[in-house]
């Protein structure tokens, strides 16, 4: 049963287009265009000062969208010149993970809050906002799919659905089988298996990685030849490639898995010396994208925060 009673929301009338671009948001797929196009974009994207970014989202445009833990604010960086400007002012609580929808809908998780919130790419506009859940709580990262959009929770054993024909309720989905929450950071990075039937988790605190049913979020582990996934952190999936963050290592696994997302080998671990503390990867054409968090740091004012690109294997 949807939960309806935290929820505030924009309501707005739905033309025949934007119905149209919901029922097609779930299945957007990341940019893929010829690598030649991509050779002169910048390998740096300089940040505002002190913006403490976690998340990331590139949508079909050269645009990516930075959430910041410090205000949950979302910055707009073009991939072609670096530059970028703040589109939404924050609630003063955190930015986490982010995903953008074809209709131009960035989906925000909250963080600490507990919260999360649908934004307009284009205006800044929060559409809708929820309430799943008080403290302690972090609500971490998000995926689309067809059923809805799912947010993971970093100190409960719950993901939340969010539908995506707004206005809309949310589904508390309590997660059951081999994952059990331990003390500590729990389920963190969340993305569909290459199939697109499930969901991947990856546990922060023990390095695992976890296939969830997202109708009734029992979850198996994934056999990964006993590789552990120590700091795991954001999760991408493009084809049967997974992408892993393993934010405090500096680098990125890099594994291919089955169809189902049952099992994965590893394929290589990349690493950049500009790497501090990335914390989740999206992709552009022939180019992923990482957000340096530098967590540990004292922050100041004038603390420069940055967004690395580097070629995908």
């Amino acid at each position: 049963m949807d939960t309806n009673r935290d929820i505030t929301v924009t309501r707005r009338t739905l033309t025949t287009s934007m119905l149209a671009a919901v029922a097609a948001a779930a299945t957007v797929s990341v940019p893929t265009r010829a690598s030649a196009g991509h050779k002169h974009l910048p390998d740096l994207i300089n940040l505002p000062n002190a913006f403490q970014p976690e998340g990331i989202a590139i949508g079909q445009r050269p645009y990516a969208y930075f959430g910041s833990l410090a205000t949950g604010s979302i910055y707009r960086a073009s991939l072609v010149t670096g530059q970028g400007r703040i589109i939404s002012t924050g609630p003063g609580t955190p930015s986490v993970g982010l995903k953008i929808d074809r209709a131009g809908r960035l989906f925000v998780a909250g963080g600490a809050a507990g919260d999360a919130r649908v934004v307009d790419a284009h205006t800044g506009e929060v559409l809708a906002s929820y309430q799943f859940a008080s403290a302690p709580a972090f609500i971490n990262d998000v995926v689309l799919t067809p059923r809805g959009a799912f947010f993971t929770d970093s100190q409960n054993p719950f993901l939340y659905r969010v539908r995506l024909d707004l206005p809309s309720g949310f589904t508390p989905v309590p997660l059951s089988g081999d994952l059990v929450y331990q003390a500590g950071f729990n389920v963190n990075g969340i993305a569909r298996t290459p199939d697109g039937t499930a969901l991947l988790v990856v546990q922060s605190n023990t390095g695992g990685l976890f296939r969830v049913n997202p109708a009734t979020g029992a979850t198996t582990r994934v056999d990964l030849g006993g590789e552990v996934l120590t700091n795991g952190d954001g999760l991408l999936v493009l084809g049967r490639t997974l992408y892993v963050v393993q934010n405090r290592l500096n680098r990125v696994a890099v594994f291919r898995l089955d169809r189902a997302g049952t099992r994965g080998a590893l394929v290589t671990h990349l690493s950049d010396p500009r790497f501090d503390v990335p914390t989740t990867v999206a992709a552009y054409g022939d180019r992923l994208y990482l957000p340096n968090a530098r967590f540990g740091i004292v922050v100041t004012p004038d603390t420069p925060y940055t967004a690395v690109a580097i070629k995908r294997p």
